[in-house]
């Protein structure tokens, strides 16, 4: 059954002396003789690859501390907290904060080194005083400051609401908009462009902010690929001796990523709007019209019941007509001729059916206008909220 057997040697009396002879059956034995109880040799576990001892010398992985593993995030599928230290506040929750983490100042300090950091924080603090609710695309169009450096100075100013009707928006630190009527105008309308098959996704001037199919899971790492050189990158002999300080860069967004008008539409299939930033007045009207404005609802706020909707609707009618005016119109090709042989055949009352069934497809072009910009069931292009930005 085996090539070799490893046998163990016994010591008696200072002499070795070999099992092989007790093992080995030399002849045929009864079956008392298999049924005496005898010590059982059994082999290793496993066997060394070499056949002679050497030494070794054992170590420690070289690779086992190279990354300190956290008890927070010991599994790794999800990316770590980020340190942000903005304050999330729910529509149940009883109270406001007054003041920022502590931790959120330091951050702030750490990273405020030049004078248009400064700057930036005065006038955000200004732009809180005179408006206590902004969104973070209005706060971008009023302060030109880096991204990166925006999520640590909104924290210091206000705090962010989760759900209500002023969900998604940074509300200053000590104010409480349940409790205020005035805070009505500064409510957020979601708005959705709305979509049909005749004026859809493909045929809006409205593009998508990002596309489905570049669609990546949060645990995914986005890595940046090469950088394809241009000949307007390469800077010539006399733009590098005559500028060499770079020109400023400048994170301003434009007006029309929070404020709606007459005639404008809207950059992104999806807007977040405020309801003192649609700037028309009929839409005025419509917000200022009085309700039970006793009790703040989580729903409604502060504004009658359905004016959102209304809103939706009118904003929607509007673009609509807009639309209509900017897609040029299909223009009107000739008809061909049929040949005599064939026009023949044709008797009269084939050319009423003609007749019939060219007003049936004007019918259908009409219905089918009517049916132009239904609700979609969902909006392939939502803007970006802070919520994963700061958790």
């Amino acid at each position: 059954m085996a090539d070799f057997q490893c046998l163990a040697v016994n010591v008696e009396g200072g002499k070795v002396t070999s099992l092989y002879d007790k093992i080995i059956l030399r002849k045929s034995e009864k079956q008392e003789f298999f049924e005496k109880p005898m010590p059982f040799f059994l082999p290793p576990a496993i066997f060394s690859r070499l056949d002679t001892p050497v030494d070794y010398y054992y170590r420690p992985d070289i690779f086992q501390n190279q990354m300190p593993v956290k008890v927070s995030n010991f599994i790794g599928l999800n990316r770590c907290r980020r340190p942000h230290n903005a304050v999330f506040v729910s529509y149940t929750d009883p109270t406001v904060p007054t003041e920022c983490l502590e931790a959120a100042k330091v951050n702030w300090k750490r990273v405020c080194a030049k004078e248009s950091d400064i700057q930036a924080e005065q006038d955000m603090k200004k732009m809180f005083e005179n408006r206590p609710i902004w969104s973070r695309n209005g706060v971008k169009a009023n302060i030109s400051i880096h991204p990166e450096k925006l999520k640590l100075l909104l924290p210091i100013c206000a705090y962010y609401m989760v759900t209500g009707p002023w969900r998604s928006l940074w509300v200053r630190l000590g104010y409480d908009p349940r409790k205020c009527k005035e805070a009505k105008k500064y409510q957020l309308l979601d708005f959705r462009i709305r979509c049909s098959n005749k004026h859809g996704y493909y045929d809006m001037p409205v593009k998508a902010k990002r596309s489905a199919l570049n669609y990546s899971l949060p645990i995914t790492v986005n890595k940046a690929g090469p950088h394809v050189a241009s000949v307007m990158d390469i800077p010539t002999q006399e733009a590098a001796s005559t500028s060499r300080e770079p020109a400023p860069v400048s994170y301003q967004l434009k007006e029309s990523a929070y404020i709606f008008r007459e005639g404008m539409l809207p950059p992104h299939r999806q807007m977040f709007y405020q309801l003192c930033d649609l700037e028309v007045d009929s839409l005025k009207q419509v917000i200022e019209q009085k309700g039970n404005e006793e009790v703040c609802d989580e729903r409604d706020g502060w504004c009658a019941v359905g004016t959102t909707d209304k809103l939706r609707d009118m904003i929607s009618t509007m673009i609509k007509k807009i639309i209509r005016v900017k897609k040029p119109e299909v223009p009107d090709y000739p008809k061909k001729r049929r040949r005599l042989g064939l026009s023949k055949k044709y008797t009269d009352e084939d050319s009423e059916e003609e007749k019939q069934d060219d007003e049936d497809e004007d019918d259908d072009n009409d219905d089918d206008d009517d049916d132009d910009f239904q609700p979609s069931e969902g909006s392939e292009n939502e803007m970006e909220t802070e919520m994963l930005e700061y958790i």
